[in-house]
């Protein structure tokens, strides 16, 4: 009981000392003209609501964050083309790429369950070209070919008649 009066009094006479202070500070200040407060404060007819002591605040602005747009130099992996979407015996992909980088091409059912494997090499940077026969290895339906380079991946829809 006795440490909890002891607390209860020191934070009491804390808050005074911090309000004395306060009210000390700002007897001579001037209300800013963007302090709405104080303009809330005016409109009112009572005195119940005025205030015995006002702090005014800075005046602030918005802080300007400059936004960095990912540029294609960023991307290891651009402009990915497979062609034709409608397959029935040769796929081709076309592709760029800014880095010396192991690339892999998978093609994948509806399910995302890896099917095959139709390249996986490490390859120079600059814009290559990839063909794969395809005649009866798949059957009928919708695929997905997935390009893997690093940690990115690129995914595009291919249909097998």
């Amino acid at each position: 009981m006795r440490i909890r009066c002891t607390q209860f009094f020191s934070w009491m006479l804390t808050m005074i000392c911090v309000l004395c202070a306060s009210v000390s500070l700002s007897a001579g200040t001037l209300y800013s003209s963007g302090d709405t407060t104080l303009l809330h404060l005016k409109k009112t007819k009572t005195s119940y609501l005025r205030p015995t002591y006002h702090m005014n605040m800075p005046q602030m602005s918005p802080v300007k964050i400059p936004a960095r747009a990912v540029q294609q130099d960023d991307k290891l992996l651009s402009d990915v083309q497979v062609y034709p979407t409608l397959v029935t015996d040769q796929i081709n992909l076309k592709y760029f790429i800014s880095k010396n980088s192991n690339v892999t091409i998978k093609i994948m059912d509806v399910l995302g369950n890896e099917i095959a494997t139709l390249f996986s090499q490490r390859v120079d940077p600059g814009e290559k070209k990839f063909t794969y026969n395809l005649s009866n290895k798949l059957n009928s339906g919708f695929y997905f070919v997935r390009v893997v380079v690093g940690s990115e991946s690129v995914i595009k829809r291919i249909s097998i008649l």
